[in-house]
C-alpha cells in the first residue's frame, strides 16, 4: 500500500485550517514583481534585495548537500548586502512533502516526485498555480554493511532482495559466496536495516529492487518499509548509525554518508560496479524524461535494468519541489534566487564538493533554470 496516497486527501483540509491557503493572483508570465524576467537573483534585482526567512524540509539525502548550499548562498546574499536566512531541516522526503503542501515551509527537498494527487492539492499553497519537481542532486545509494573482517563485497540484484525480503539470512550463503570467491565470509547471520520513516531513498531502493529481481523482491516499489520487525534507523543518518553499531548489518544509504563502512559493487549486466559520481550520472544520462509531466515539471524515468557499462542503476535524482507562484513577492524572489543557485554550475560544484554528487548536464540545468524562470510571483 502506498501511504503517500493516504495522507493526499488531508492535505487541503491541513492548510485551509492553517489560514494558508492562496488565491490564484499571481502572474502567470514568470515576470518578477518588478516587471523583470525573473531570472537571477530576486528576480533580477539582486541578492541585495533578498530579507527576511526561507524555510524548506525533506529528503535527508540532500542534508550534506543542502547544508553546503545555505551556508554559501547566505555568504553571497550577505556580501551583497542582502539579510536572507535560509534553513533546511533533513525531515525526510514523506514529511517535507507533508509541510510544504501545508503550506509549512516554501521548498521541499524529495527523493521521489510529487505525485499526480499531490500536484493537484499544491494548488492550494501555490497561489492557484500547480507545484513542480526540479532536479537539484544526483547522487548514488551505497548498498553498506558492517562485517568484521570484510572490506568489499560484490552483490547481484537478486541477492540483494532475498537479503531483504528475509530469504538469505547468512553471510556465508552459497549465492553471496559464488560473486565474491576471494572474500572470507563468515558463519554469521544477516541483519538487514531499513528506514523507518517515509524515505524516498526506500522509493529508489526498492524501485531498483522490483525491477531488477521481482522474484526475490516482490513487494514493489515503497516508501515506507513493509516487512514487519527488523532493525531500522531514523533518517539517513539514523540509519547509518544502526549499521555502524552492529556487526553483520546491510543497509541502503545516500552514498555521501556512507562514511567508514563497507560498499558493495552491484552486478550490471556482466560487471560488478562501484558507486562513484560518475556511473551514476552516466546512469541517468542513459534515462528517459518521465512522460505525462508538464513541461517544466523535470522527472527522469531512470532506467534501473540497464546494462550499459560503467553505470550505477541504484542512483536518485533528488528533486526541490517548488510552487508555480508565491503571492508574496520577496518569498517568491528568495524561493527563485536559492533554486537558481541549486541548479546553476557554481551550486552543483558546491554539492559535489560536499557531497560528493554528480552535477547535473549543462543542459539539464539550463532547463531547470528556465523552469525557476517561470515562477510568477507577487
Amino acid at each position: 500500500m502506498n501511504v503517500r496516497k493516504n495522507k493526499l486527501a488531508s492535505l487541503a483540509a491541513l492548510s485551509l485550517v492553517g489560514g494558508l491557503a492562496l488565491s490564484a493572483c499571481g502572474d502567470s508570465s514568470g515576470a518578477g514583481s518588478d516587471g523583470s524576467d525573473g531570472g537571477g537573483a530576486a528576480g533580477g534585482g539582486g541578492y541585495a534585495e533578498l530579507t527576511g526567512n526561507l524555510a524548506g524540509s525533506g529528503a535527508s539525502s540532500q542534508q550534506n548537500a543542502q547544508t553546503a548550499w545555505t551556508e554559501s548562498f547566505m555568504g553571497l546574499t550577505q556580501a551583497e548586502g542582502g539579510d536572507l536566512t535560509v534553513t533546511y531541516d533533513p525531515t525526510g522526503s514523506g514529511t517535507g512533502r507533508e509541510q510544504f503542501l501545508s503550506g509549512q515551509v516554501k521548498f521541499a527537498g524529495t527523493d521521489a516526485a510529487l505525485e499526480e494527487e499531490e500536484l493537484a492539492a499544491s494548488a492550494e499553497v501555490c497561489n492557484g498555480e500547480q507545484a513542480f519537481d526540479l532536479p537539484v542532486y544526483i547522487s548514488p545509494i551505497a548498498v553498506v554493511f558492517n562485517i568484521e573482517g570484510v572490506d568489499s563485497l560484490n552483490l547481484s540484484p537478486e541477492v540483494i532482495g532475498a537479503i531483504f525480503a528475509g530469504d538469505i539470512t547468512n553471510w556465508n550463503d552459497p549465492k553471496i559466496a559464488a560473486d565474491n570467491p576471494d572474500a572470507t565470509l563468515p558463519d554469521l547471520d544477516i541483519v538487514p536495516v531499513h528506514r523507518s520513516d517515509d524515505s524516498g531513498t526506500t522509493e529508489n531502493f526498492t524501485e531498483y529492487l522490483s525491477e531488477t529481481a521481482p522474484d526475490a523482491w516482490t513487494h514493489g516499489p515503497i516508501e515506507t518499509w513493509p516487512i514487519e520487525g527488523g532493525q531500522s534507523g531514523d533518517g539517513t543518518s539514523g540509519l547509518i548509525s544502526t549499521v555502524e553499531g552492529g556487526n553483520g548489518t546491510i543497509g541502503y544509504a545516500d552514498a555521501s554518508q556512507a562514511g567508514n563502512l563497507g560498499t558493495a559493487a552491484i552486478k550490471v549486466g556482466d560487471e560488478f560496479v562501484e558507486y562513484s559520481a560518475d556511473a551514476a550520472a552516466k546512469a541517468v544520462d542513459v534515462s528517459p524524461r518521465a512522460e505525462g509531466r508538464e513541461d517544466n515539471d523535470i522527472v527522469v524515468d531512470l532506467d534501473r535494468t540497464t546494462e550499459e557499462s560503467g553505470t550505477y542503476p541504484i542512483v536518485l535524482v533528488s528533486y526541490l519541489a517548488l510552487c508555480g507562484s508565491y503571492a508574496d513577492s520577496a518569498e517568491g524572489n528568495a524561493v527563485k534566487s536559492y533554486a537558481s543557485y541549486l541548479v546553476s554550475e557554481e551550486g552543483q560544484k558546491v554539492a559535489a564538493e560536499n557531497a560528493g554528487s554528480a552535477p547535473l548536464s549543462s543542459e539539464m540545468s539550463a532547463e531547470a533554470q528556465k523552469a525557476v524562470d517561470a515562477i510568477s510571483v507577487g
